[in-house]
């Protein structure tokens, strides 16, 4: 009985927290960080500021966390686009170029844009908009690198270094996707901008 009381209890904590992401996420895409109160939030999602402080310890902390779940949602994106280019037999540089291009499209879709270019600035901060985006991007990037210079397919340089770069190159041309009047013609010379800078740690 005991177990089962646990359960939905947990249940209901789930679809709680879930909710308020969900109302959330819309209201910071639709109105931005500064302009949503935690007001609006709770009765969108028809629940109580308690239950905002008790899940989040407030705005700024389910900010946080929709901001951690956009940025795992692209991370699972990768990992499936991934698994798809090997099946396809893709070569390993052609596995890069899909991927640059999956991110680069990504910069253009409204949730991404708002949550993590636009937004995330303001409600986290530089320091830790930094922190939890290099928690996702870094780690794919530096897993990427090593494998091509491993297979020999990269310059022979720090995978380290090589992954910082590369992402402040991303970075930085996500932001300047973010901030283009013409978005799509941003979007399409970043991606020209980026393939040609990274090519040149090809070696094959």
């Amino acid at each position: 009985m005991d177990d089962h009381v646990k359960s939905r209890r947990e249940e209901y904590a789930d679809s709680t927290r879930r909710a308020l992401i969900d109302c959330g996420r819309r209201l910071f895409v639709e109105q931005g960080y500064a302009q949503t109160s935690a007001e609006e939030i709770v009765r969108a999602a028809r629940l109580t500021r308690g239950a905002l402080y008790h899940h989040f310890e407030g705005k700024q902390g389910l900010f946080e966390a929709i901001f951690e779940d956009v940025e795992q949602g692209l991370a699972d994106q990768f990992s499936e686009a991934a698994s798809g280019a090997m099946e396809d037999g893709a070569e390993p540089w052609e596995q890069v170029i899909r991927a640059l291009d999956l991110f680069l499209d990504e910069c253009t879709h409204e949730v991404y844009l708002r949550i993590v270019l636009q937004e995330g600035p303001i409600a986290l901060g530089w320091t830790r908009w930094r922190e939890l985006d290099g928690l996702y991007m870094s780690g794919l990037l530096r897993t990427a690198i090593a494998r091509l210079v491993d297979s020999g397919l990269a310059a022979p340089l720090s995978v380290e270094m090589t992954a910082r770069a590369v992402y402040g190159l991303l970075t930085e041309l996500a932001w300047g996707i973010a901030e283009a009047d013409d978005q799509a013609a941003a979007r399409r010379d970043a991606g020209l901008v980026a393939r040609q800078m990274i090519s040149s740690l090809r070696t094959s």
